[in-house]
């Protein structure tokens, strides 16, 4: 789709598993500035797609009164469990589902995402810290939290970055310096966890993860449509960047890991959580548009908390479709 903005600069390719009726999933994240395509980690809303988009191919077959497909996301070794409703040998599409930052209504899907811990580092805290600390001379002092869960995030406070937390993202956009003291922290964040040998490689080779964002706790903020979310909608504020960019509303992946992060004692998310006792099965984030619910399926074990899903509602419908034809010498 393109259109200069990390939200539709993406890719993802299908196919059905021989013998399997599990689809393979591949994400990548298109860069709008740089002939750069970042296959590291995972989309959460394109995640959503990929069913709807297998069952219109004849590549699983249509179940009603819902559809239950099995995606392997490639880049991340996770499965990705779609539930969706399904009539007269179609998925449905219309509905009356209205997740906010998405212009129209649509049918709920079930997206859950199984055990997604350690998507890209095979580690839940890559650190080994629930929060760690930073100091990068001329630009600031951060506490900050590496979480990997269905993608790796860098977590920090909204007041170490002199911002109140509720700001929209084309406010920040036009703060430069708030850019880039946010990517001064990812990139180095992402040499610590070996995906570059330098900031400035981080910034230019590894641009998608980890994502960054920033937290504070539950407060009334106006969405871009002029409506006012209610400090008792939301159990903290919180906003997401990704290809130094501010999300416009808030990605799933990183939704996951931001209810994930709220459960961890000691992290920066778990500081700014109304409720942070562990136990929540659900996670409302207020973002840009407004609550974002996720549920969560945990096991207190001996050896710490396993989280088994995460997932969240979705809707999907198909924009397009079409030929685009590549010169051989460029494959």
């Amino acid at each position: 789709m393109a259109g200069a903005n990390s939200l539709t600069s993406k890719v993802a390719i299908i196919g059905k598993r021989n013998d399997e009726n599990v689809i393979d999933y591949t994400f990548g994240q298109v860069s709008i500035t740089s002939k750069v395509v970042d296959w590291t980690g995972n989309c959460g809303n394109l995640s959503s797609a990929v069913g709807l988009f297998a069952a219109g191919e004849g590549l699983v077959p249509v179940e009603e009164p819902f559809t239950k497909v099995c995606v392997f996301n490639t880049n991340t070794k996770k499965n990705i469990y779609i539930t969706m409703p399904a009539s007269d040998g179609k998925i449905e599409e219309n509905g009356d589902m209205v997740i906010p930052g998405v212009p129209f209504p649509g049918a709920p899907f079930l997206v859950e995402f199984e055990d997604p811990s350690g998507s890209v580092t095979q580690k839940l805290l890559p650190t080994g810290h629930p929060v760690d600390f930073l100091e990068i001379p001329g630009v600031g002092n951060f506490h900050y939290s590496l979480v990997d869960a269905a993608n790796p995030v860098v977590f920090l406070r909204a007041e170490e970055l002199g911002l109140e937390g509720i700001e929209l993202p084309e406010a920040i956009e036009k703060r430069t310096d708030k850019l880039e003291m946010i990517e001064a922290v990812r990139s180095r964040v992402c040499v610590q966890m070996g995906l570059a040998e330098t900031p400035a490689e981080a910034t230019r080779l590894s641009p998608a993860i980890p994502k960054i964002g920033f937290v504070t706790k539950a407060k009334p903020y106006v969405t871009p449509d002029g409506k006012t979310v209610g400090e008792g909608q939301v159990d903290l504020v919180a906003r997401l960047a990704s290809m130094q960019k501010m999300h416009r509303a808030y990605m799933v992946t990183g939704a996951i890991c931001t209810a994930v992060a709220s459960r961890i004692e000691g992290t920066v998310v778990w500081d700014a959580t109304r409720d942070a006792t562990g136990t929540a099965e659900k996670v409302r984030i207020g973002q840009p548009y407004g609550p974002m619910e996720v549920s969560l399926t945990m096991n207190n074990r001996e050896d710490g908390l396993k989280f088994e899903r995460a997932g969240v509602w979705r809707t999907a419908r198909k924009i397009m479709d079409g030929v685009v034809f590549v010169p051989a010498d460029q494959i």
